[in-house]
């Protein structure tokens, strides 16, 4: 896949060490942020980091933890799916953020008409799970 101005190499080396480290932090039972995720592979790929004060960047963030779910969901399956990118929420939240939520729905996971109650015990079910495995 290419671009957000990325190449398709770009993305390659950003899906497996967004999901390295996702996998990292969830061995430690933790869980991170965009900021740190961010950081991260900006120092371990030597890419630019995204740029949140622009929408596309951050669309492209989001892009690139999807591809990081169906990377983790391929390397290591589970019934029901998990979704790895629960792991990263919001510097000043305690939850996920809406593409989370939306993938969560996209793919079958949530009901389309979720609460907001329904969706928090989702994300904490989710993380739990990650965690544990």
């Amino acid at each position: 896949m290419s671009g957000y101005g990325r190449s398709a190499g770009e993305w390659n080396l950003m899906v497996h060490a967004g999901r390295d480290f996702l996998v990292e932090r969830a061995k430690l039972r933790k869980i991170t942020s965009y900021t740190e995720l961010n950081a991260t592979l900006a120092r371990r790929t030597g890419y630019r980091p995204f740029d949140f004060e622009r929408a596309d960047e951050r669309a492209a963030m989001g892009q690139l933890l999807g591809l990081i779910v169906e990377l983790d969901q391929q390397l290591a399956p589970s019934e029901p799916p998990l979704m790895i990118s629960a792991l990263v929420n919001y510097l000043s939240a305690n939850d996920a953020g809406p593409g989370f939520y939306q993938l969560a729905k996209d793919i079958g996971l949530l009901p389309l008409s979720a609460s907001r109650d329904e969706k928090y015990t989702f994300w904490i079910k989710q993380v739990n799970r990650l965690h544990e495995r």
